[in-house]
Order: C-alpha cells, then structure tokens, then sequence
C-alpha cells in the first residue's frame, strides 16, 4: 500500500502544476460597452495587463442604485479622488459576487484596497485586502512592483464565506484599519491578518498608508461594492 501511495505522489504534483498553471494562464476577457461611468470614479489596470495590450475601457464601472457595479477583464483598481484617509482610520465595504466564477474557470478575489499614492501612474503605491467565494483571502499590495504579504494565491480562513457553488450568490463585509504601527484587514467581523507598519511601509512597498482608498477586482470578474466608507475611531 505504501508503494502504490508513492507512486501516486508525483502523478498528483503534476495535477497541481498544471491546474496553477491553467489558473495563472486565463485570458483576462474584454468586457462589453466598458468604461467609467461613476461620476468622479477613475481607475487603472494592472501593469502586466496592460503589457498584454488591454486597457481600462475593457473593464466596466457602472452605478446600480446606491451601489457600485464592476465587470472586468482585466484586473483594475478603481478610485475617486477625493476619498482619501490619514492616520488612524477604517475603510469597509460590502462585497457582492451575484453568480459566483460566472465569469471565470476559479475563485478571483475583490476588496479594498489604501495608501493609495501616486494613483494613475507607473509609480502607484497601494495595499489591498481581497477575499474569495471558495473562503480564501488575499493581502497584498504594490510599491509599484507587487509584494505578497500571505502568499501568492492567500489563505483560507472560516470567516471568510463560501459560496454554494458556481453561479450562487455569495457576500464578503470587508474592512482595513490602520491603528498606530497596525493594519489590519477584517472579513466579516474577524481580523484575518495584521500586519505591523514597519513591513508595509519602505522601499519597494507603500509610500505611506496615509492616501486615497478605493476597491480592487481581479480580472474576469463580477460583483457589486455597497457601503464604501471610511470612519475615525
């Protein structure tokens, strides 16, 4: 029995290569009737979308009642201006996947992100917590080059909701604080990870988790953003 379970070992590394592989290789699609259509909105897509010739308007931010509604292609950070947060603070928001991977062959992650400094620019500087409908979540941010702060593809955790399965609606209250030298990222109502300033902040990370704050949404992805605020203790 102990031979037949060796043998089958490298047989299962081959799976998982290839099933990361197939996930790391998904066309990002170009949406229909895309753009910006938030008064005050704008936004940008990542770096290496962009190298592979997709733009913003490929991805779609529209108003659905109070809510904001957003469709990628590519993955794209969306922001206004004017909402911006210093020193100690919350940002949340809810997140809604109404068909969740209806777009997509697995879990993307959506959230907020902050310290969003130098926004537009090959220099941009921001730290996001996303979650996914399988109950992962990811911390990371961009100083410009990406930096994972709980790996490449995040962890599991209970708090963070699963969806029934592909097509059913699921539902993420996501929030990031910053208090004194802590961020932390809560789902739900449980913090997830915290993380001391020291290892966010500095060359080739934030310039600063004092800046503008918005939302995130990997690409091929689908969802609503209800609730975006941002509160002092």
């Amino acid at each position: 029995m102990r031979r037949v379970i060796a043998s089958l070992l490298p047989l299962a590394a081959l799976i998982s290569v290839a099933c990361n592989s197939k996930a790391q290789n998904e066309t990002s699609r170009a949406v229909s009737n895309g753009g910006i259509t938030v008064a005050g909105w704008t936004g940008q897509i990542d770096a290496n979308e962009a190298k592979r010739g997709q733009a913003l308007n490929n991805d779609k931010l529209a108003s659905e009642g109070s809510a904001l509604h957003v469709t990628t292609g590519p993955a794209v950070a969306y922001w206004n201006p004017a909402n911006t947060a210093s020193g100690d603070y919350t940002v949340k928001a809810t997140f809604t996947e109404p068909k969740y991977m209806n777009l997509n062959d697995h879990p993307h992650p959506y959230g907020i992100f902050i310290g969003g400094n130098d926004m537009g620019t090959a220099n941009q500087t921001y730290l996001y917590c996303a979650a996914y409908g399988n109950g992962n979540f990811i911390v990371r941010g961009f100083g410009p080059a990406a930096f994972q702060m709980n790996g490449g593809h995040g962890e599991a955790n209970a708090a963070v909701h699963k969806a029934a399965g592909a097509g059913s609606p699921v539902t993420q209250d996501i929030a990031v604080s910053v208090s004194g030298n802590k961020v932390s990222c809560s789902i739900n109502g449980t913090v997830v990870a915290t993380y001391d300033k020291s290892a966010l902040v500095g060359a080739g990370k934030l310039k600063s988790t004092d800046g503008v704050y918005g939302i995130r949404f990997a690409h091929n992805t689908e969802g609503t953003v209800s609730g975006l605020t941002v509160t002092k203790p």
